[in-house]
């Protein structure tokens, strides 16, 4: 039995799921030559929901924290965590921007890119796949865990199986919502081991408290890849912490081979960084390392959790809690049982939500929820209710082509509307992202270069020299 490799998220995952994705590159910055010691697999620095926090709440460029992160970290593999076709905003992109995007991915550092659907349509995750395979990285195809009367054992392997003929370099379990149980894990993971010739991941959270015996039977199993997350921001909503599954391993066949003086050391300074995050009110302990089993009954992940609190606290609403997470099972299977990961998780939690706090039914259906079974997302697993479809579409189409197939190449015409503001050929893929927040974003960039320097506004063209 090979050693057990280690996925490292502190700098992108573990701060997302515990602390709204707010460590900013500074705090990552001094620590990064111990990281780079360590001799983990890889470290998941980028993707996700860092690259909107990074524009619309830190002020960062999300390429420039990469880069600086590539030049800290020359002996380490960076990996990012890609939507598929959704890239990392919240719809469906362009096959040209989806292909730039990957390109831009790669040549700024990074060499493994987890790429993921929330509905496992094969079809959102093509073109993507592709062009990590085209620009020399590492294609991490990931299946979106989840339990219902179609998401059985068969199905994950038969994916599997899709997946591997797509190409894929290694293959990742991604349990968002620590559902996967510790021997449904052993069985799936012996099963995928048995069918597939690819190296097998599993990512998981601690949010249901079974997160580190899931990690021991799954590599008792044979799995290749863990994530894990330093313990100053490791377990509960995040991953199982890094420390404690090297010293678990210690002396084992499946011995990772790291260092615990030296993580212990690295761990140190990110208890800083927790700190700072506690007293900024960006993570809430008790909230993100308590166990929750109702997880399990529910399926709700730790962030669609939140935010159905958000939402009932708005409405003065709080009392109908147990009642939203009863509804949302409901929902989910009128809705065709999507996996519960964004943006799917957020699609059926306020619709959950709207049917309980308006005491009818479908009686307020956002846009989402109509685009959802319209097919605009993608295929659903199992078969929408077709009354409750018929409730909210009446006679619309439902399109069953790849959603992407109906977008017209968008680069060239985001090109030209922040022609003013590009200094960097990444810059249209910031704006492409997050429209309004990237104008902003770039307007305070070229007033800060502005006042640290009168003379770099050009007159003539009334832009800024890239």
């Amino acid at each position: 039995m090979a050693k057990v490799k280690i996925t490292d998220t502190i700098l992108r995952d573990a701060h997302q799921s515990q602390a709204a994705t707010r460590m900013r590159l500074d705090e990552m910055l001094p620590i990064c030559p111990l990281l780079d010691k360590v001799g983990y697999y890889s470290l998941e620095c980028w993707g996700g929901a860092t690259f909107d926090a990074c524009v619309r709440f830190l002020n960062e460029d999300p390429w420039e924290r990469l880069r600086q992160l590539r030049k800290a970290l020359p002996n380490t593999k960076l990996q990012m965590l890609l939507r598929g076709q959704n890239l990392l905003g919240y719809r469906h992109y362009a096959d040209d921007v989806a292909d730039f995007f990957v390109k831009k991915s790669i040549d700024n550092g990074i060499d493994i890119i987890r790429i993921f659907d929330a509905l496992n349509d094969l079809r959102n995750m093509e073109t993507t796949v592709k062009a990590t395979k085209k620009y020399g990285g590492l294609a991490e195809v990931a299946v979106s865990y989840t339990r219902s009367k179609v998401h059985t054992e068969e199905y994950f392997v038969k994916l599997a199986l899709e997946i591997e003929a797509m190409g894929a370099d290694m293959i990742c379990i991604k349990d968002m919502a620590n559902l996967l149980l510790p021997y449904d894990a052993y069985s799936l993971v012996k099963k995928l081991k048995q069918k597939v010739n690819v190296p097998i991941v599993l990512h998981t959270h601690n949010t249901t408290g079974t997160g580190d015996m899931t990690y021991l039977k799954a590599i008792e199993a044979g799995v290749d890849v863990v994530d894990t997350a330093l313990s100053p921001l490791g377990s509960g909503t995040s991953q199982p912490a890094t420390e404690a599954l090297v010293a678990t391993l210690k002396g084992t066949e499946y011995d990772t081979g790291l260092d615990l003086d030296l993580l212990s050391q690295i761990a140190e300074h990110f208890r800083t960084v927790a700190q700072r995050l506690n007293k900024d009110s960006w993570r809430d302990p008790e909230r993100v390392l308590s166990v929750d089993v109702n997880t399990l009954r529910y399926q709700v992940p730790g962030g669609m959790l939140s935010n159905l609190i958000g939402q009932l606290k708005q409405a003065g609403k709080m009392d109908k809690f147990y009642d939203v997470l009863a509804e949302v099972p409901r929902v989910r299977e009128e809705f065709g049982l999507p996996p519960l990961v964004t943006p799917t998780s957020q699609i059926v939690g306020t619709q959950a939500v709207m049917n309980i706090i308006t005491g009818e039914r479908y009686k307020m259906v956002p846009n989402e929820s109509k685009a959802l079974l319209r097919g605009e997302y993608g295929r659903l697993p199992a078969p929408v209710d077709e009354k409750i479809r018929k409730q909210i579409l009446g006679d619309e189409p439902v399109i069953t082509h790849r959603p992407a197939d109906d977008l017209q190449p968008e680069l060239d015409k985001q090109r030209r509307e922040i022609a003013q503001y590009i200094q960097q050929e990444e810059d249209v893929l910031t704006y492409a992202s997050f429209p309004q927040v990237a104008l902003k974003f770039f307007q305070n960039r070229q007033a800060a270069q502005l006042k640290a320097d009168p003379t770099s506004y050009d007159k003539n063209t009334g832009t800024m020299p890239v």
